[in-house]
């Protein structure tokens, strides 16, 4: 049987009308998008899935939705136009402002980055930040950033990953409830996921008992929050807190410290090739966090 031949490179502009229209779901978003009619887009995706003789969208009553092969493929359109545009950039437009996409959990976002726009805007003048804050792990799995920063412990599949923060907890609180004799008795805030730790740190610090637990929260810039309102008493995680602290926004409530081997990373996947934007802004937080002590494993 002979084998089927499709041509290596499909028109341009069939390929931007298929990830427009991929991505807004909808043929006249696309085209309005791109400055085209709806008919001609239409034409481009008709003419791409004739090419690639496979059914890209699936048309439905009410719009369009990609097929099984239409999803596999655009993923690699958009990794594509993502390159040519980067390289775009760094070519021929060595002084323009160059845009950095980076992926962050909330909680760093707000507390570690945010805080630094300043300081990144006189290191780096010619760099802006599109940040995107992470609410699900499974929002990393969506394309559109090389650069990525999570919460673990430095084992990150297919990715390469350099440290960025070491986790220390300590309990805190508004200063409002730092004067009681026995803290331990206040209601615990919790937060779910790797950071739901208080049974750790209580067996760590030799406290027996049984802590009275309260309001659970989905992310630790939330709960941080709720503890400076006077909710509860947080574990806090430094350095996220230390700007608190600093403040008296909040008060540690012991002296020990859970050291845990979690922590910040920056990663990246293996097979990514930084732009020089990227490679600066690497530079740049990697510099600016460099007191953060690597411990644990993954530690860069």
């Amino acid at each position: 049987m002979a084998r089927r031949t499709i041509p290596a490179l499909p028109p341009l502009d069939w390929l931007r009308s298929f990830e427009a229209a991929a991505r807004l779901s909808n043929f006249t978003a696309a085209a309005a998008e791109l400055g085209l009619t709806q008919a001609a887009v239409s034409q481009h995706i008709r003419l791409l899935e004739e090419r690639l003789k496979t059914r890209l969208f699936l048309r439905l009553a009410r719009g369009v939705a990609l097929s099984p092969e239409g999803a596999a493929y655009l993923p690699h359109i958009q990794s594509a136009f993502a390159t040519i545009g980067n390289s775009t950039a760094e070519l021929f437009e060595p002084r323009a402002v160059q845009t950095v996409s980076i992926r962050a959990p909330i909680s760093f976002a707000l507390l570690m980055l945010v805080p630094a726009l300043p300081d990144l805007a006189k290191a780096l003048p010619r760099v802006q930040l599109d940040l995107v804050t992470i609410h699900r792990p499974t929002d990393y799995d969506l394309p559109g950033s090389v650069l990525d920063i999570r919460f673990g412990n430095g084992s990150f599949p297919a990715r390469e990953a350099e440290r960025l923060t070491a986790e220390r907890l300590v309990p805190v609180a508004a200063p409002a409830l730092a004067g009681g004799a026995d803290w331990t008795s206040l209601p615990l805030l919790l937060v779910a996921g790797a950071r739901e730790m208080w049974a750790e740190w209580f067996t760590a610090a030799g406290l027996a008992g049984h802590p009275r637990r309260s309001h659970r929260f989905d992310s630790f810039v939330a709960a941080m929050e709720a503890a400076s309102a006077g909710a509860g008493v947080l574990l806090g995680s430094r350095p996220l807190i230390d700007a608190a602290l600093d403040s008296k926004a909040l008060v540690r409530l012991s002296d020990f410290e859970l050291s845990s081997t979690s922590g910040h990373f920056l990663t990246r996947a293996t097979t990514a090739r930084l732009t020089g934007a990227e490679q600066d802004f690497r530079d740049w937080l990697l510099s600016r966090l460099s007191g953060a002590p690597p411990t644990g494993p993954g530690a860069a």
